[in-house]
């Protein structure tokens, strides 16, 4: 696959793609043009990428990370580093429903306001 169809098949931007080569996240080959070119499964490597960086990982922990997913299986000397990042994101998912939950009696009550918060009763 090319650059471009593996941005847009993943939804991120051709430079996130070159940046995910960079930093050895991503691998593809080189065309006798000079053209990258990707395997199909490029696609759910960068779906993968992202949804690491978005649980907060940087980079360097995503370098961990992938070949353990690949693997199915850690090395026993990044289990911790891994079991830390899990309960890191733990905390950031209950912060999120936390969150969540103080949105939801918002919209609730804005729905459905108790007598005494009423305005439109005026």
């Amino acid at each position: 696959m090319r650059i471009g169809e593996v941005a847009d098949q993943a939804g991120v931007s051709v430079r996130a793609l070159r940046y995910y080569e960079e930093q050895d996240l991503l691998q593809s080959e080189r065309t006798a043009g000079g053209q990258r070119k990707y395997a199909e499964s490029a696609v759910d490597r960068v779906r993968l990428i992202q949804q690491l960086f978005a649980a907060g990982l940087p980079s360097r922990s995503v370098k961990l990370v992938v070949p353990c997913v690949d693997a199915g299986i850690v090395a026993p000397g990044l289990l911790d580093h891994l079991e830390a990042e899990r309960a890191r994101m733990s905390e950031r998912i209950d912060d999120l429903l936390a969150a969540r939950d103080r949105l939801d009696a918002v919209i609730a009550n804005t729905r459905n306001p108790p007598p005494e918060c009423d305005h439109t009763q005026r």
